[in-house]
């Protein structure tokens, strides 16, 4: 069974007990696609489309879902109107579309997953290798959002993945929320002490946006939430839980 049989099935039967695919977004994947072959033959984009917003609309799912894939997608957007420093931006797209691809909460190897899912989908689909290979490769960067100078591809990506940070403390809220619904089978002590683990890593990063945008707009509320969150976790008065509001 070739990969486009693989993923029309899926999306016919295994995730038949999800939602219809949000039109909208179906189309703009399938345009994003099309717009990476660059005129270039291949298969019909349609069924990996779907295959891919069953796979982000799957029931273990509360934050990493299609709103995140969608909001992901609105600030790729967003900074390629506000930025204009080039990059190849269909790419950035589709590695948009497989970074939580493949996601299970109790697994650490989701990145490595969602990637070698991209190689396999979009050597058929169509892409060159070089195509493939970055589209993967942004994936798994993802693991640490850390790109390097100069890689516009990877800071356009991890930016607009990081954006969420930087929402009000509503939106925040939410988010924080979703991730530890996500993760609800950790003992709360252990929760707290993984997700500050975390929060530590992204504060310590020299500068969590890399894209002259995202530092300007996004930084400064961004670690404002992170330092509040992680305030929270580590209170030793005992008033925080691992559902914590920023």
């Amino acid at each position: 069974m070739t990969a486009e049989e693989e993923h029309a099935k899926n999306a016919e039967q295994g995730h038949d007990r999800t939602a219809p695919p949000d039109p909208a977004l179906l189309q703009r994947w399938n345009a994003t696609l099309r717009a990476a072959r660059a005129g270039r033959g291949g298969a019909d984009p349609t069924p990996y489309g779907r295959n891919l917003l069953a796979r982000w609309a799957e029931p273990q799912r509360r934050y990493h879902t299609v709103d995140h894939l969608r909001a992901v997608l609105d600030r790729i957007d967003e900074l390629a109107d506000q930025g204009g420093e080039g990059g190849e931006l269909e790419l950035v797209r589709l590695a948009a579309w497989f970074h939580d691809a493949v996601y299970r909460p109790e697994r650490s190897e989701n990145e490595e997953r969602s990637a070698v899912l991209a190689e396999k989908a979009l050597t058929e689909a169509g892409l060159t290798p070089h195509e493939v290979a970055e589209v993967a490769r942004l994936v798994r960067l993802t693991v640490t959002h850390d790109p390097a100078p100069g890689d516009l591809n990877g800071e356009t990506l991890c930016d607009a993945d990081l954006a969420i940070l930087a929402t009000g403390p509503d939106t925040y809220g939410g988010y924080t929320a979703a991730v530890r619904e996500e993760y609800g089978f950790v003992p709360d002590d252990a929760f707290r002490e993984g997700r500050a683990a975390v929060l530590r890593q992204l504060l310590d990063l020299p500068r969590l946006f890399r894209t002259p945008y995202g530092a300007a707009v996004w930084e400064e509320r961004a670690r404002e939430n992170l330092e509040r969150e992680l305030a929270a976790l580590t209170d030793t008065s005992g008033s925080a839980s691992a559902d914590v509001e920023p």
